[in-house]
């Protein structure tokens, strides 16, 4: 069983949608709101990771930091292809999450997206020192991803477009195992 199948799986869903057999490649609000939401919230996972790679930090923060960074710059880029040949806005949103009726379908601030690190935390990120700043960066990830599997489970369930509900579930099963490889890390060599 592929990676794919096996993301629909542990989220329950039915294997048609894992394996994303359908022809439909119209995208819907979800599909759109999806791929626009998550990509700023991936640029933010970047950011976070350009302030401690290169840094002492501790060799497991380095590792973490530079696959989350490898495997997010590159989705970032193919859901902007993504909404560019939908004809949509690669600009980042101001209201995030409407398309899972947020706000009442209105949305709500960026700011407010789960996860979301706030500016006095990114600023508190780039000054720490050594295994503090790792095991910060390894907190506020954790944070990031929690609310990034939220989205992405909300999104392989809700999405039609095949390519957009595997990328969703395959985000969902990566970001929840790298949020339990925290949870080691926190506990153990940066508790």
């Amino acid at each position: 069983m592929g990676p794919v199948a096996a993301a629909g799986l542990t989220l329950g869903l039915p294997s048609a949608v894992a394996g994303a057999s359908s022809s439909n490649d119209e995208p819907t609000d979800a599909d759109i709101g999806f791929c626009a939401d998550m990509s700023v919230h991936h640029v933010q996972a970047l950011a976070m990771c350009q302030r401690v790679l290169g840094r002492n930090t501790g060799g497991s923060v380095q590792a973490a930091a530079a696959e989350v960074l490898q495997n997010q710059a590159m989705e970032v880029g193919q859901m902007r292809a993504w909404l560019t040949d939908w004809n949509a806005s690669t600009l980042p949103p101001t209201m995030v999450m409407g398309w899972m009726g947020a706000g009442d379908g209105a949305g709500m601030p960026l700011a407010m997206m789960p996860g979301y690190a706030t500016p006095e935390e990114l600023s508190e990120l780039s000054t720490l020192r050594r295994r503090k700043r790792g095991r910060r960066w390894l907190e506020l990830m954790r944070a990031h991803h929690v609310g990034g599997v939220a989205m992405a489970t909300h999104a392989a369930q809700m999405a039609t477009v095949p390519k957009v509900i595997r990328l969703a579930a395959a985000q969902a099963q990566v970001q929840t195992y790298e949020i339990s490889q925290y949870d080691i890390l926190l506990k153990g060599e940066y508790s």
